[in-house]
């Protein structure tokens, strides 16, 4: 075997995404190159790019999207809007992979790798963390958030029969009740002239439903969305979930469809129709497409929100992990 690691840059990794030769593993919606690009753009300033791959031969085994600032090296990305992180190897490549870099980090006088947030299943957990305690470095593993997913069955009666007999029951209950305040239609926007609107509308809602939500929209944070949305668009992942009411918009969930996932970004509702329950309505009819078009899972991303317990998500742990090298 002849190993080698070399400096790239988020462009190249893009061509190396779509380069059906390599094995390489992209598992998350977050590590695509495209969206890491978006994150850069808007946020990397304080950071120097520390992006390398490893190759065996002309076949490459691994990627390593790091950042750095005062000899400590970041995945790229951030918590605030990257719900998890990981790097990307071949599976069974992950020792290799981690040699080259840790020695490559070393020559490089980085002294240390703080990775948040990373899942339990992980690469840097199943693959980073027991190579570095094998080299005695000081490793340090804390959860720090939670997400919720689940996987998906083949009709949406058999989704609510996993509910809770409560949980079921209140779902009817309101979805009967919404149906009888007038027509219900929910649907996708991906592209088209729609989506402007749309997006304006998603703004709104999700400004006006929750304080919180206001004050975390600044006018950078909006344009990090508008620009993901576009970058998003543009390699058909996104998709804009739109929940009317006699045709009027009263709540939208920005979506994106990756490897027979759905990753529930973030959502908004209009606060006229709070008592009708729009807003956990417009995640449960997001459930029932997914299930129709076949998905596979539903990840309804981090914090620790009830309801995404309530309808059907399962807890996974989110770790910060620290190496020093």
């Amino acid at each position: 075997m002849s190993y080698s690691i070399s400096e790239s840059s988020l462009n190249d990794l893009k061509a190396l995404r779509h380069d059906s030769a390599q094995s390489l593993k992209w598992s998350y919606v977050f590590i695509l190159p495209e969206w890491m690009q978006t994150w850069w753009q808007v946020f990397g300033e304080r950071f120097t790019p520390y992006i390398r791959i490893v190759k065996d031969g002309e076949k490459t085994i691994g990627v390593a999207p790091l950042m750095t600032k005062d000899n400590t090296a970041y995945l790229i990305g951030d918590t605030d809007v990257c719900d998890y992180l990981d790097f990307v190897v071949v599976p069974g490549m992950e020792n290799d992979f981690f040699s080259l870099l840790l020695d490559d980090l070393k020559k490089n006088n980085i002294k240390s790798l703080d990775l948040k947030h990373v899942r339990p299943n992980s690469i840097v957990m199943m693959g980073l963390v027991p190579l570095a305690e094998s080299r005695q470095y000081k490793v340090t593993t804390k959860q720090e958030a939670v997400s919720f997913e689940m996987d998906l069955p083949s009709s949406f009666d058999e989704y609510l029969q996993t509910l809770s007999t409560k949980q079921r029951h209140e779902v009817r209950r309101k979805l009967r009740r919404l149906n009888e305040e007038g027509k219900i239609e929910y649907r996708l926007i991906d592209a088209g002239d729609d989506l402007p609107v749309a997006l304006d509308t998603f703004f709104r809602m999700f400004t006006e439903s929750r304080e919180d939500k206001a004050a975390f929209l600044t006018e950078r944070m909006k344009s990090y969305f508008c620009l993901l949305v576009d970058n998003m668009r543009k390699i058909d992942l996104l998709k804009l979930g739109v929940l009317e009411l006699d045709g009027k918009q009263v709540a939208e969930i920005m979506c994106f469809d990756y490897n027979d996932c759905i990753y529930l970004y973030n959502s908004g509702y209009d606060p006229q129709y709070v008592s009708l329950s729009v807003g956990l309505l417009s995640k449960v009819f997001a459930v029932e497409d997914s299930i129709d078009r076949g998905k596979k899972k539903f990840d309804f991303l981090k914090g620790a929100e009830n309801y995404k317990g309530h309808l059907g998500g399962k807890e996974v742990p989110l770790y910060r992990c620290q190496i020093h090298i």
